[in-house]
């Protein structure tokens, strides 16, 4: 019996410690960029994707050499790893990742990196890794 209640605790230890949660937060976020000195380079709006329902705006700032994605009054269907994509296509296929997903709701900011050549990367996705699903596409312009 004592054996059977070890092996017990070792299972749950094992089984619950090397689980890692990849599902987005749905906390409402308000994250806003400083309008007072960045500028609007590009803007679009959010249409469904096969596996997911978004919705909300997609506006690309300028600051000081520096661009920054800004989704505004964002909403997504949930999903375990949910990522920001800035791509060429509708599907992810050349992209710059702009990192996982802070939410599934609210107004978030995404720094870009380096100097993307935007008339190239066109879209914004929202894209799910590990199931390789596309849950949202705006076109930005």
């Amino acid at each position: 019996m004592k054996n059977l209640s070890g092996i017990f605790i070792l299972s749950f230890c094992l089984f619950s410690g090397c689980t890692k949660s990849t599902a987005v937060s749905s906390n409402t976020l308000n994250e806003n960029p400083d309008t007072a000195k960045a500028v609007i380079a590009f803007s679009g709006s959010f249409i469904n994707g096969p596996f997911g329902t978004v919705t909300g705006q997609v506006t690309v700032y300028l600051q000081e050499g520096r661009f920054t994605v800004a989704l505004k009054d964002f909403m997504t269907s949930s999903g375990p790893d949910l990522h920001l994509y800035l791509s060429q296509e509708k599907q992810p296929i050349h992209f710059i990742e702009l990192g996982k997903l802070k939410s599934t709701n609210g107004n978030q900011l995404y720094d870009i990196p380096g100097q993307p050549d935007f008339k190239l990367y066109t879209y914004v996705l929202i894209h799910c890794q590990q199931f390789n699903h596309l849950f949202g596409i705006s076109s930005i312009q």
